[in-house]
């Protein structure tokens, strides 16, 4: 790598691949470099062995430690690398915050400084941007908490599958309004992609005809084509920091082992919640920064809860069933059971195939359930936890990750209002499932980080942000941050959307502000 670009980019997920798009498309020489490699697709991608964390994308030698809720004991956890980060095997729901999400209620903010230096109205031409990039299908108007849109989607949602029909309809008897989910899922339209089967497995798996609008399909591939340069299977193990500025980035090419430098005019670092603090602390960059105590710290990751219901019988099964949101408790309810403030989500949630069930549960209930999956229905609910100074990552200087980083500790504790919430949404769910038939329950929680927001947020005050509103990182001219660690609090649902119009504003922004005609003079030819 002996040119210098005019910007190198950390992390090919949300954040990254927006950036990127948006900076190639502005004329600027970038590189994105990348952890992990292609995930293949075709009908190999959907076995159960390539399942999200079960899959040969999921590193197992990320070095991260876990100590999650009181008790003391760790245990490791691994994150997911690939071309198009975690998008590849997300579900494809694409929701916005909702407006009164960028003014965190008191109940959830409490003393924690969190505060967003922008409203609902500076990104929202940037949501309806990454809707039109990801081809977002959805429709207006059916959901209470539905925040202004300035253009509509791009096509209307799949037929709902009998399964959820059944659901809408047990939550309309019960006075509430289910609403279809916008999904990043490809119907028809484009005669030179393939169409959604509707085979069900678009969350976990990467998908096997390229219908769900992944990164890796929908952003980075035609970037490729555009200019945009990639140095995939290559982890970045320090930013080199003199005078004020990124002077290089060191890489580990892992598949050969050789270590080499790049170099770049701005540096956007877009790895994750957890990768982004893990690389800054490992450089020493927290030192610069004026908030650099809290670098790593304020870690949310929504509380989420799974819960299935048995039906008396198999229902008529269409397997694509991540179709419906209900949000009458998004803003709170009234009961005894309800903390004050906002409550958060319910969506329709797939029953996972059974070989994935019997790696999540315990070895008895595995067996169970797979003789019920086919009279099982699934409703994931998900309530917004607390942003805490105690919930964060912290370096492992006595281990070393796959690349040699210094092992890194997350620690997050729910606190009793976030467990508060998630029995409340527990409860209503379980009517929901009732309505629809269900005469058991199962209830799982879900304790992963696919939704890590916050541990390098963004704010006004320079003392408790690391970032100002742009996500430049204080004392670093230039270093941006473009991930879900610049989100400082994480609303009650699912975050890719938000990080990925963040990201394109971000992107924008130093488009306008920076000029990259000096870089390509020093460029070889």
């Amino acid at each position: 790598m002996n040119r210098e670009f005019d910007a190198v980019i950390v992390g090919s997920g949300f954040g990254g691949a927006m950036t990127a798009r948006t900076l190639v498309e502005a004329g600027w020489s970038v590189l994105l470099v990348e952890r992990g490699g292609w995930v293949e697709r075709g009908p190999k991608a959907v076995r159960p062995e390539n399942f999200a964390i079960l899959s040969p994308h999921y590193a197992r030698d990320a070095g991260y430690l876990v100590r999650d809720g009181a008790s003391p004991l760790q245990h490791p956890a691994g994150a997911v690398f690939c071309v198009g980060g975690p998008s590849v095997f997300y579900g494809g729901v694409s929701l916005r915050f909702r407006e009164h999400d960028f003014l965190p209620a008191p109940e959830i903010a409490g003393s924690s400084g969190a505060e967003w230096p922008i409203g609902y109205a500076d990104l929202e031409p940037f949501y309806s941007m990454a809707e039109r990039i990801i081809g977002v299908a959805g429709a207006t108007g059916h959901d209470r908490t539905e925040p202004y849109h300035g253009s509509g989607y791009l096509a209307e949602p799949a037929a709902l599958s009998p399964l959820s029909e059944r659901i809408a309809a047990a939550a309309l008897d019960l006075g509430l309004q289910p609403f279809r989910l916008p999904m990043a899922i490809h119907a028809d339209g484009d005669v030179q992609r393939s169409g959604c089967v509707r085979c069900g497995t678009c969350d976990g798996f990467a998908c096997a005809i390229g219908a769900k609008n992944d990164l890796a399909t929908r952003v980075i591939a035609p970037m490729l084509r555009a200019g945009l340069s990639l140095l995939p299977h290559t982890a970045v193990t320090r930013l080199v920091a003199r005078q004020g500025r990124i002077e290089a980035v060191e890489c580990l090419d892992l598949t050969t082992l050789r270590r080499f430098m790049v170099r770049g005019r701005q540096v956007i670092l877009a790895a994750g919640a957890l990768a982004t603090p893990h690389l800054l602390l490992a450089s020493g960059l927290d030192r610069a920064n004026p908030a650099g105590r809290v670098v790593g710290r304020y870690l949310t990751r929504h509380i989420n809860s799974a819960v299935f219901g048995l039906l008396p019988r198999p229902v008529a099964r269409d397997r694509f069933v991540k179709q419906l949101g209900i949000h009458d408790y998004y803003r709170g309810d009234i009961g005894r059971d309800v903390p004050p403030g906002p409550l958060g989500g319910i969506q329709s949630l797939a029953t996972p195939p059974l070989t994935v069930v019997r790696t999540q549960v315990p070895a008895p209930v595995g067996w169970i359930a797979g003789m019920l999956l086919d009279r099982t229905a699934g409703l994931l609910t998900i309530a917004e936890d607390q942003p805490r100074q105690e919930n964060g990552v912290a370096l492992d200087l006595n281990r070393t990750d796959g690349a040699g980083l210094p092992g890194l500790v997350i620690t997050h504790c729910y606190s009793p209002r976030d467990l508060a919430a998630d029995r409340a949404l527990r409860r209503r769910t379980r009517r929901i499932l009732r309505g629809a038939g269900a005469m058991a329950f199962y209830h799982h929680a879900i304790r992963t980080f696919s939704h890590a927001l916050g541990t390098v947020r963004m704010g006004n005050d320079e003392r408790t942000a690391p970032l100002d509103g742009f996500g430049r990182f204080r004392g670093i001219e230039n270093l941006t941050i473009a991930d879900g660690s610049a989100l400082p609090s994480s609303a009650a649902v699912n975050p890719s959307l938000t990080i990925a119009a963040n990201a394109l504003r971000i992107a924008a922004h130093l488009a306008v502000t920076v000029s990259v005609g000096a870089v390509r003079q020093r460029v070889p030819a």
